[in-house]
């Protein structure tokens, strides 16, 4: 269904990075929850009346979070869509990871609500115990009511992946989960036609906590974007394969993905390049790579050109040597722009040393055994070195 809607009202429907698509989408599958979660508020609502299930109507007011989720869901697409201004040159597009957060706040509002109640029928239950009215009606309208929401999530899903949208794929997993809650839902209905004990409120806890574990994992979702997560690592090694098809390019590092929201993403990078070769030649391959590069992945791309001797045998064999001594310190670490300036009484080695972020040593501790390795193998070699960390 949501595949023929999408190709009846949104134009150019297979441009999923054009920012106008993405947010067509957004607003069709929004619209498309709000309409089945409410249908589905409003059977589940009507079930537990007549059947007197407290879980079957604290799932159904799920449902009905899930609509003002989606009412969020929609807001968020609609501001993160937002053209750039003054105060906001990147553009409004994190609004859409804000939006999730909503959404998942809102889910833990509604499972802290049924938690509430379910754990007050439990206790009523226990206190004055009633035999639970079984209603086949109600029983299937759960049941179809799982298929439903497992339809909303393949779909939800299946868009999330498309768009590359961090809300919807939380709609996804939040409808997946109310599968689970109704199943559980299912099973009180059934349990209860055979028991007196309030089974009806420790289904409605263990939904509870089925929501719960849906919020978190939304959160979880959206709050990594909005913190600055580290990129995919085939997006990284698309890039770098990209750029270094482009000769006199002989590598690159310092490459950072910065993220300003689905489709807003912008590259910076240094690409080395042949130190002898003509200044204004490798400047206007460096204007080709860029525009290739922005175009090829939908991101403003900006490469600093950094020139390396690369027909110097001494400094290749000093730069090796420098390497596998970094390396003996820890596996981890590595070097690059690595320079050297001769001198009448010593030769200073220039570089930098990437150390990631989990790497125990102490940048102190770290660069003074580095030169006094370096000083061992290399007598009057004197080390300057900055450090540098992997931010992909």
């Amino acid at each position: 269904m949501i595949s023929l809607l999408s190709k009846l009202f949104i134009k150019d429907y297979k441009n999923y990075t054009d920012s106008n698509v993405r947010t067509q989408y957004g607003v069709l599958c929004g619209g498309y929850g709000i309409f089945l979660n409410i249908l589905l508020f409003v059977a589940k609502f009507i079930g537990g009346t007549i059947s007197a299930s407290v879980a079957m109507v604290a799932d159904a007011f799920n449902n009905l979070s899930d609509a003002a989720s989606s009412v969020v869901n929609i807001l968020g697409f609609k501001l993160a869509s937002k053209k750039p201004d003054p105060e906001h040159p990147f553009g409004h597009g994190r609004m859409e990871y804000v939006s999730g957060l909503v959404i998942s706040g809102l889910i833990f509002l509604m499972a802290f609500e049924l938690l509430k109640s379910s754990f007050e029928s439990l206790v009523q239950g226990i206190k004055e115990p009633v035999q639970s009215e079984f209603s086949l009606i109600s029983l299937v309208i759960m049941i179809l009511a799982i298929f439903v929401k497992l339809y909303m999530y393949f779909y939800n899903h299946s868009v999330a992946k498309k768009i590359n949208s961090v809300s919807l794929e939380a709609t996804a997993k939040d409808s997946l989960s109310d599968t689970i809650s109704t199943f559980v839902v299912i099973l009180s209905i059934i349990l209860g036609q055979f028991t007196t004990f309030p089974v009806d409120g420790v289904a409605g806890i263990l939904v509870s906590f089925f929501i719960f574990y849906a919020g978190f994992e939304a959160a979880k979702e959206t709050l990594q974007p909005l913190l600055g997560s580290k990129p995919e690592e085939d997006f990284v090694k698309e890039i770098e394969a990209e750029v270094l098809k482009h000769k006199p390019i002989v590598g690159i590092h310092d490459l950072v993905v910065h993220d300003y929201g689905p489709g807003r993403k912008m590259i910076s990078l240094h690409a080395e390049v042949p130190g002898d070769m003509d200044i204004f030649e490798l400047h206007d391959v460096i204007d080709i790579t860029e525009v290739e590069v922005a175009t090829k992945f939908g991101c403003e791309t900006v490469i600093h050109l950094d020139p390396i001797d690369i027909n110097n045998p001494q400094l290749a064999k000093n730069k090796e040597i420098v390497s596998e001594i970094v390396k003996a310190i820890d596996e981890s670490l590595s070097i690059h722009d690595f320079r050297m300036v001769p001198g009448e009484t010593h030769t200073n080695l220039i570089f930098d040393v990437v150390k990631p972020f989990d790497c125990k040593i102490a940048d102190e501790v770290l660069l003074s055994t580095i030169r006094e390795k370096v000083l061992a193998q290399l007598p009057n070699h004197f080390c300057v070195i900055a450090v540098d960390r992997p931010y992909c």
